[in-house]
Order: structure tokens, then C-alpha cells, then sequence
């Protein structure tokens, strides 16, 4: 209420004071404006003989000018003050009731209740600031939340091979077992441990867009072929087909080979996740306007068609159950998605259940005018 009562005698004293400046001035100036008048009436009067007379009735005049013109703009006082308690209350409100939400809603935001949101009450300046207040507390909750899910997926990654380098410690302690097969277990389980961390650290580097890029001539064959020939065995040992298809001759690409391999790689390892045993995963590329168009397709059991738009998410699970079983951070697809953006490209996912998934990004070409960095 304090911001209220500021605003409204603020904007009451201004009203009372154009009130009372008008007032002052009506007693100035009409009197001398009138008194030139009757002047002229006297001078015109005098001139017939009546100076006396003209002299009383300017006098008279004169008092009944004034004392109307007082009468008048006292009468009228009343009804202006009126009207600027009006305009007074109405202005103080409306401006100490959005104050009064923001200061309630920064309060609990304050207080970690992001979900917090202020009613659009204006649509003016101060309509404005409560709709950038709900983005910032939009915003907050959905950081927030991904703080909440990083906490839970790095507890929930930890505490497997925690748990695994435990048991060996203890078992080598016990006698149970040897050294040579506890340390293989210990270093099986640190490089799971690493691997998370170095996840974890490449995917706020890419969200940051912090992630080096080194682009260069390349060309997307032999791209597919290295990737290929990295996995063949990994495939091989489940079961999976791995093959590869490309439109021969396809133009360079300029981009960052270190980062097209790790996308593809994140790509694969996904396929071979998601792909059972007698399934098929195809590496194609082909030309796509002023870009290369690469793509990773399964046949696995495809991905329900609510789940798509938020496929890129980080830490965003279909089955969370099963990603975790088998090992998945959850990273890898928003990983690929910012390298793939960083390099000039885009990614985007089709998926059918039953039929399969394929994952499709793209690379500029290399026109031989493109400036390294």
C-alpha cells in the first residue's frame, strides 16, 4: 500500500496544484482583461457626459467580475477534485497492483517456486514486464529442472560403477579375488566413470557453444567408410548388419572431421542400441541442394511420434528404463545435434514404430571460397 499512496498524492497534488494555479491566474488576468473592456464602455460613456456615473459602474463591475469568476471556480472546485481523486486512484492502482504481483511473484521465485506466473492484466509497458517476468520464471524452471535431472542422471550413472569398484575393493580385501582380476574391474569400471564426465563436460560446451572448430575439406564417403570400419566389429558381435550406401561422385563438405566422426558415432552407437539382433543399420550420404546429406537408419522399433520433438533434449529418454540398462547417458543425440549446428548443418529425426528410425544431418559444401575459422 505504500507505493499506492506515494502514487496517488503524487498525482493529487499535481491535479489540486493545476487547480489552484488556475484559480490564481482567472484572478490575475480576467479582472485587467475585463477592466480594458469597461474602460473603453466608461471612455465612451464619459464622452455622453456620465463620469461619475461610469466611475461607480466600473467599480461595480469590476467586484461583480471578480466575485463571480471566484464563485464560479469555487464551485467548480469540488467537482475537479473529484475528478482528480478519480484519476488519481485509478492511475495508482492499476500501477501499485502489477508492483505489488511483481513484488509477490520475485518473492517466490525468490524462494525456488519457479512455476510462479503473473496474470496479463495491461497490454502496455506494464503488460509487457509481465510477460517477460513469466519468460524469466519460464526460463529459471526449465533450468531448474535440468539441474534437477543432471543431479539424478549423474547419481543414478555414479552409483553403478560406485557400487561395481566397491565390490572389487572388497573382494580383493577378502582374497576373493586376484589382483590381476580385481585391477581389470577397477579400470573397466574408472573408464565408465570417465566416460560420463567427459560426456557430461562436451555437452555444456556444446550447449554453451564453446565446442573449437576446425573445418576443412572432406570428403563424405571417406567420412562413412572410417565410421564403418570403426563399428563393423561392434555391429558384427551383436548380430546387426552394418552397410553402407553413397551417391558416387559427392562434392566435398567443409566441416570438422574429428566432430563429423564423433557425430556419427553418436549416431551409431545409438542405431546398435536401439537395433535387435538379426536387424540392419545403413550409413548412406548423398547431395541434398548446397549441402551433403548423411544419414543413420535402423530397423529397430521405431520411436512413438509424441516422443520426436524432443528427441534432441538433453537427458531426454524414450524408455528410460532400457537406456540406462544399457548404458546410455542421454547426451549423446543433443551432443551430435550441436556439433552438427556448429558446423553450418542441421540434424533432424523420422521415425515410424515397428519400421525403425533414421537420423539425417547435413553439411555445407566446400566451395574453395570458404575462409578457414
Amino acid at each position: 500500500m505504500r507505493l499506492f499512496l506515494k502514487l496517488f498524492l503524487s498525482h493529487l497534488l499535481v491535479a489540486l496544484l493545476a487547480l489552484l494555479l488556475l484559480l490564481l491566474l482567472a484572478e490575475a488576468f480576467a479582472p485587467a482583461f475585463y477592466r480594458g473592456h469597461v474602460e473603453r464602455m466608461l471612455h465612451a460613456l464619459s464622452m455622453m457626459g456620465g463620469g461619475m456615473m461610469g466611475e461607480a459602474l466600473r467599480r461595480d463591475l469590476e467586484e461583480g467580475l471578480r466575485s463571480t469568476l471566484t464563485a464560479a471556480l469555487l464551485a467548480a472546485l469540488p467537482l475537479a477534485a473529484l475528478g482528480a481523486l478519480l484519476t488519481a486512484s485509478f492511475a495508482s492502482l492499476r500501477l501499485a497492483r502489477t508492483a505489488r504481483l511483481l513484488a509477490e511473484g520475485s518473492r517466490r521465485m525468490a524462494e525456488g517456486e519457479y512455476g510462479v506466473r503473473l496474470p496479463l492484466l495491461e497490454r502496455d509497458e506494464l503488460g509487457e514486464l509481465a510477460l517477460h517476468f513469466n519468460r524469466l520464471a519460464e526460463a529459471l524452471e526449465k533450468v531448474e529442472k535440468t539441474r534437477a535431472e543432471l543431479i539424478g542422471t549423474v547419481a543414478h550413472e555414479l552409483r553403478t560403477p560406485l557400487a561395481a569398484l566397491q565390490g572389487y575393493a572388497e573382494g580383493l580385501m577378502d582374497g576373493v579375488l586376484s589382483k590381476e582380476k580385481a585391477a581389470e574391474g577397477i579400470l573397466r569400471e574408472v573408464k565408465a566413470m570417465r566416460r560420463l564426465v567427459e560426456d557430461l563436460s562436451l555437452v555444456s560446451r556444446v550447449e554453451a557453444k564453446a565446442v573449437e572448430i576446425r573445418p576443412k575439406p572432406l570428403d563424405p564417403k571417406g567420412l562413412l567408410e572410417e565410421a564403418l570400419a570403426r563399428f563393423q566389429s561392434a555391429f558384427q558381435a551383436k548380430g546387426v548388419a552394418l552397410s553402407l550406401e553413397a551417391q558416387d561422385p559427392l562434392p566435398q563438405v567443409w566441416a570438422d572431421e574429428e566432430r563429423v566422426l564423433q557425430v556419427l558415432a553418436n549416431l551409431l552407437t545409438n542405431a546398435l542400441r536401439h537395433t535387435p539382433q538379426g536387424g540392419e543399420v545403413r550409413l548412406r550420404a548423398f547431395r541434398q541442394g548446397e549441402a551433403v546429406a548423411f544419414q543413420v537408419a535402423d530397423t529397430g522399433p521405431g520411436i512413438p511420434e509424441e516422443h520426436l520433438p524432443h528427441i534432441f533434449e538433453r537427458f531426454y529418454r524414450v524408455d528410460k528404463a532400457r537406456s540406462r540398462k544399457e548404458g546410455g547417458s542421454g547426451v549423446g543425440l543433443t551432443v551430435a545435434k550441436g556439433l552438427v549446428e556448429a558446423m553450418g548443418g542441421r540434424i533432424f529425426v523420422e521415425s515410424r514404430v515397428g519400421e525403425g528410425t533414421t537420423f539425417t544431418f547435413t553439411l555445407p559444401l566446400y566451395t574453395g571460397l570458404t575462409l578457414k575459422g
